[in-house]
């Protein structure tokens, strides 16, 4: 399989796309699964079908753009309101990148480290590794490069983000994220609970590190991306509840603006896993 990659890494953007767009069609058709938990989720958030299809093929291209993301050339990509993280960085207190899986979210972890880690030090992004050996690999491979540092979800990696924080870095996540039993709290996420992760507000809540929000919107045919930058509309509120209520609906933000770039078919709302050794990690 790391052959298959390399094979696909060269291909042009436009053309991994166009692949990427069938996948996804017959992903939706194939899975009446699938099929139902984006319908229901794009209909709670207040979605018709008709407004968000386009989110169908986006899925597929996400998929079919990795090898080329991974281990290809770099990907042209564009930068919106880059002055608020610069900003961020200006008051040395570190930055805690959030953003939701929509449009090409691994690429703005790429596009921020290529522009600043070289002043400011690498950013530090939190993955879960893969359970297939070849594919860990791969994304050891492609995750830890220049500028960037990937650390897993285990108690060592939250406290290499936190020293990172500390030392006036930046850290990536992705909050809309369903982490394990012990790691979140229920909160709401487009009007239904949803098990969300405390650490992206424990980070910023433990440093004092500023909490800049990111979408990395994928610009037609192939023509490349753009990634957006914003910071979050008020400070975190102290209590942890109230928080993480803030960064949902701070991602539901982020998702209005692009809403046939999302993944509505992930399992936001299933039930979080039991992890016997991750207790503490959030």
């Amino acid at each position: 399989m790391p052959v298959v990659f390399r094979f696909f890494s060269v291909f042009p953007l436009w053309l991994l796309h166009v692949m990427g767009s069938a996948m996804g069609w017959v992903a939706f058709c194939a899975s009446p699964a699938y099929r139902r938990r984006f319908l229901a989720n794009s209909a709670l958030a207040g979605y018709s079908f008709g407004a968000v299809r386009a989110a169908v093929a986006h899925a597929g291209r996400m998929v079919a753009e990795l090898p080329r993301l991974w281990l290809g050339a770099p990907l042209p990509c564009g930068m919106s309101n880059e002055a608020c993280v610069e900003q961020a960085y200006a008051a040395g207190r570190g930055i805690v990148f959030l953003t939701p899986h929509l449009g090409c979210f691994e690429l703005s972890a790429q596009m921020a480290a290529r522009h600043w880690s070289a002043v400011h030090g690498p950013i530090t992004v939190l993955y879960r590794p893969a359970r297939q050996p070849w594919l860990a690999t791969v994304m050891a491979t492609a995750r830890n490069r220049p500028g960037m540092l990937a650390v897993p979800t285990t108690l060592s990696g939250v406290r290499q983000m936190i020293k990172a924080l500390r030392r006036g870095e930046a850290v990536g996540l992705l909050p809309d994220q369903v982490p394990p039993e012990g790691q979140g709290v229920w909160s709401p996420f487009f009007g239904r609970d949803a098990y969300t992760m405390t650490l992206a507000v424990r980070l910023a809540q433990q440093t004092g590190a500023a909490v800049v929000l990111a979408r990395c919107e994928r610009l037609s045919w192939g023509r490349g991306f753009v990634t957006h930058f914003e910071t979050l509309p008020a400070p975190l509120d102290e209590r942890l509840e109230a928080a993480v209520l803030q960064i949902n609906q701070a991602m539901e933000h982020l998702i209005r603006q692009c809403p046939e770039q999302y993944l509505w078919g992930y399992a936001r709302y299933k039930q979080p896993r039991v992890e016997a050794a991750a207790g503490g990690a959030a």
